[in-house]
């Protein structure tokens, strides 16, 4: 029977933000724009060093997940977070939301639970740092059993796919609500991630129903210099295709229809959060039956919201912008 319209599998991670200018970017050794992966040490150092921080339940599918939420949706979100103070914190900050944590956190973890340190910089670009903990340990274990089957709509997160025993857990929670009825997909994630794991997301993308990923992400995967290239062969491989371009808009790809959804140019406060809430928008038009092309707009307005202020989840009514341009 379903009970969720959407379940996220991912990584649990706290999101910590602050301001920063790029002298302190420097002061600190930190590349401008980009993630990198931090040791404990490293993370509890930067943490520290970080003034009028501002902490939430975070990761890239969980954000999801609260934006799917806040949209009025049953979800639940299934990641591995420590039994201390900041996995406590995470799971009570994503059920306020109004999304299950389903799993409670783990009391016999020995790693503390995961952090990201993100630096905005006046320009608004993210420089984030990214302590993994205990989210990495995600396992099959850590999926209740009769979950996957209670979704309609199954995301999982590809950054999972940096341990053997994520990329089971996935691929059978996957396997699960596809044979229960459901849809199951993917976020690609990162570029570098699906660099490291080329053959086995190629694997998996043939048993999903959906999959969402960036020019680069696709192109990486199908190491194509030309994006159309990328996406005619993964439409081989998966019924549907997404691509979002920042600027540039986004494409849509069902076997040889391909679809255009225009983005409207929005001078970015904090990008933090754009593809995570592109994905809320996008899924939710899936969840209830809008064409393509509305459930792409839906996406691209979810994702404009979030990058006009600071912090990856939505201030405003998303639905309400839904309805100003129609699409509800």
């Amino acid at each position: 029977m379903t009970k969720y319209h959407a379940i996220g599998i991912g990584n649990a991670v706290t999101d910590v933000i602050c301001r920063s200018d790029d002298a302190f970017l420097d002061r600190m050794g930190i590349e401008k724009g980009v993630m990198q992966l931090i040791d404990e040490d490293r993370a509890e150092a930067l943490y520290e060093a970080m003034d009028n921080r501002a902490q939430s339940a975070g990761g890239s599918v969980a954000n999801t997940i609260a934006g799917l939420a806040a949209l009025g949706l049953a979800t639940g979100f299934v990641g591995r977070v420590r039994d201390d103070e900041l996995g406590r914190t995470y799971a009570h900050d994503l059920t306020r939301l109004g999304a299950d944590f389903v799993n409670p956190p783990a009391v016999d973890g020995a790693l503390p639970t995961s952090r990201c340190m993100i630096f905005v910089s006046p320009d608004g670009e993210r420089s984030m740092n990214t302590y993994l903990g205990i989210s990495t340990e995600l396992s099959s274990d850590d999926v209740p059993s009769g979950v996957a089957e209670q979704a309609a709509l199954l995301l999982l997160e590809g950054y999972l796919f940096d341990k053997p025993q994520g990329k089971t857990a996935l691929a059978a929670a996957a396997a699960a609500c596809r044979t229960a009825g459901g849809k199951a997909g993917i976020s690609l994630s990162d570029p570098f991630c699906v660099d490291r794991h080329r053959d086995d997301f190629r694997g998996l993308i043939k048993g999903l129903d959906y999959v969402i990923g960036n020019e680069h992400e696709w192109a990486s995967l199908y190491e194509e210099r030309q994006l159309d290239d990328a996406l005619d062969r993964a439409v081989e491989d998966t019924p549907l295709v997404v691509c979002t371009r920042s600027g540039a808009g986004v494409i849509i790809r069902q076997g040889s229809t391909r679809i255009d959804v225009p983005v409207t140019h929005v001078a970015p406060v904090d990008t933090t959060g754009a593809g995570d809430q592109f994905a809320a928008g996008f899924l939710y038009g899936l969840a209830t039956g809008a064409p393509m092309d509305v459930a792409g707009r839906m996406g691209c307005i979810a994702a404009a919201e979030v990058i006009a202020h600071y912090g990856a989840r939505p201030e405003a009514d998303i639905k309400a912008l839904f309805a100003a341009e129609g699409l509800v």
